[in-house]
């Protein structure tokens, strides 16, 4: 039974870090010329993962469904889109386009609230727990990166290197 909470207060632990992460990339996107679009598409994923930090069988609530399941879908097509586009244009530095960021930002975005559906049905198990502190750990890993070595960021536009 220890197990279980414990696998418990871990998931709500990474839902309020994904929280903060959206938090931080709605915050960020001030400076991008479609801002709105943006702060949007990372505000809704930061309000629902803190609602399930604070109480996680929300994900079992019509209403938590309904605006995960449309800002999935939302997000779905917007990847697939992206995802064409960075194909078709063959770019493989993927970070280093406003494509590719975007493309990877959504992407998290939708990973991330497959693995919170349904996720309040059931004590949380050590599969989705582990994929949830992998996913949790990445865009903090990858953030710090990219802060501190200046050079990849080199060619970044202008709005991408000012607002933190």
């Amino acid at each position: 039974m220890v197990e279980v909470s414990c696998l418990s207060v871990i998931w709500r632990v990474c839902n309020f870090f994904m929280s903060l992460f959206f938090s931080l990339a709605t915050y960020v996107q001030i400076n991008d010329p479609d801002a709105g679009l943006w702060m949007v598409g990372y505000a809704v994923p930061a309000v629902l993962c803190a609602f399930i930090g604070f109480k996680p069988h929300v994900t079992e609530t019509l209403s938590w469904r309904r605006v995960a399941h449309l800002h999935l879908m939302v997000s779905s097509a917007l990847v697939a889109m992206l995802g064409w586009r960075l194909y078709k244009e063959r770019i493989t530095e993927i970070f280093q386009q406003e494509e590719g960021r975007e493309f990877s930002g959504l992407m998290l975005t939708v990973v991330w609230l497959l693995l919170c559906r349904h996720s309040g049905r059931a004590p949380v198990g050590m599969l989705r727990v582990s994929t949830a502190v992998a996913i949790t750990v990445f865009p903090f890993v990858a953030w710090l990166y990219y802060y501190i070595n200046k050079e990849l960021r080199s060619n970044w536009p202008s709005h991408c290197k000012t607002a933190i």
